[in-house]
């Protein structure tokens, strides 16, 4: 059996989404920079727009308000050094936390060289942000505020609506990463005050190579890539045109179903929870409450996570020791570092996230596995 578990770092497209883009590979494949000259090319244009009105209703937000990138490294990139080039003179301050995706703490390590402050908030041992400390920290000086909507490695749900409703208040662009949580569960650019929003559609059940960023109609940006006018002028580069079919369609899907995939996850990930209880030395890291449906992370005593991964793979078990981005790399994670988990248990985590199409019969044979593992590991010390 091959069990699937590591859907934060992607997931597999619906066939739904397949089947919508696949088209747009072998018969509507024309540039719809062309549409003024070419009917194929207008239609395609015509697909596109349907594509982020889509999108849009996703974030409850205005068809205008998406841009289409390559993903959410992209969008968070942009982001972060857009508003910095719309402050350039300015050279202001940026709050965020310690426990960002790489992509943003990335480009706010640029942006401090470019001459732009940084500060970042405290968190809590569970990756929780307190709204209390933005209002402290926010200055005349601060441009914008970016804090994750959930922490891809925890699955930490932060306080967005309360951050932001401090933010418009101070007048201050308030970015959020939404990479984990969009179409996972609800999100409301409005409600939520937000200014900038990232996703992916490869974490959402659609394809890679394509994300988008929500951008509220008068906040102040700059493109950061030269090149052609698409995007409005925003975001040069030729459309990736299937790409931005299937997110347009895995995002109708998502807003269609998040309910049922929302408790149908839970239960899987209560009953793992609920059996991990009866397993001694095992630690669940990030909220107890307020965290993604599909995510837990545990720390295992006396059991490198490594070794742990390696006899999972073995058994056609997929999980993860941490973010994808960052699997290669032989250093502690960054977030477990920062929520204060012992040193001793570094490498001895590992972060399991369920997604739509796993099953009970899945979770079983995984749970199986693991506890078979766990006891053939203690048991050579």
């Amino acid at each position: 059996m091959y069990v699937y578990l590591n859907n934060a770092a992607t997931t597999r497209v619906d066939g739904r989404v397949l089947y919508r883009f696949s088209k747009f590979f072998r018969n509507l494949y024309e540039n719809p920079m062309t549409s003024f000259y070419s009917p194929g090319a207008k239609e395609v244009e015509a697909e596109i727009e349907k594509a982020r009105k889509e999108v849009a209703d996703l974030i409850n937000a205005s068809r205008k308000e998406i841009y289409f990138t390559s993903g959410g490294t992209e969008s968070d990139n942009w982001a972060i050094k857009g508003v910095c080039l719309a402050n350039w003179e300015r050279k202001g301050e940026i709050i965020s936390t310690p426990i960002e995706h790489k992509a943003v703490l990335s480009s706010l390590e640029t942006v401090r060289k470019w001459g732009f402050s940084v500060k970042f908030l405290h968190v809590d041992r569970f990756g929780m942000v307190d709204p209390d400390e933005v209002r402290k920290l926010i200055t005349g000086r601060t441009i914008l505020i970016s804090v994750m909507h959930a922490n891809n490695e925890i699955g930490t749900i932060e306080p967005i609506k309360e951050i932001g409703e401090i933010a418009r208040e101070k007048g201050v662009i308030f970015h959020t990463d939404a990479v984990q949580t969009a179409a996972h569960i609800p999100i409301d650019v409005e409600e939520m005050n937000v200014d900038l929003l990232s996703m992916s559609a490869h974490k959402f059940y659609g394809p890679k190579g394509i994300g988008a960023l929500y951008i509220r109609e008068g906040v102040k940006i700059e493109p950061f890539m030269d090149g052609g006018h698409q995007e409005r002028g925003l975001r040069a580069g030729t459309h990736n045109v299937p790409g931005i079919i299937g997110m347009g369609e895995t995002a109708k899907i998502g807003l269609s179903e998040m309910d049922k995939e929302m408790r149908e996850v839970l239960e899987l990930k209560n009953y793992i929870l609920e059996r991990f209880e009866k397993i001694e030395g095992i630690y669940i890291n990030g909220h107890p409450e307020k965290r993604l449906p599909g995510n837990i992370n545990i720390s295992i005593e006396g059991v490198k996570a490594e070794k742990m991964l390696l006899y999972l793979g073995l058994n056609g078990i997929i999980v993860s020791a941490g973010p994808a981005c960052s699997a290669k790399k032989k250093t502690p994670s960054h977030v477990l570092k920062t929520i204060g988990i012992p040193e001793d248990l570094y490498f001895n985590t590992i972060r399991i996230s369920l997604g739509k199409f796993n099953t009970f019969e899945e979770i079983e044979y995984f749970l199986d596995v693991f506890e078979a593992g766990i006891r053939e590991f203690r048991n050579k010390k």
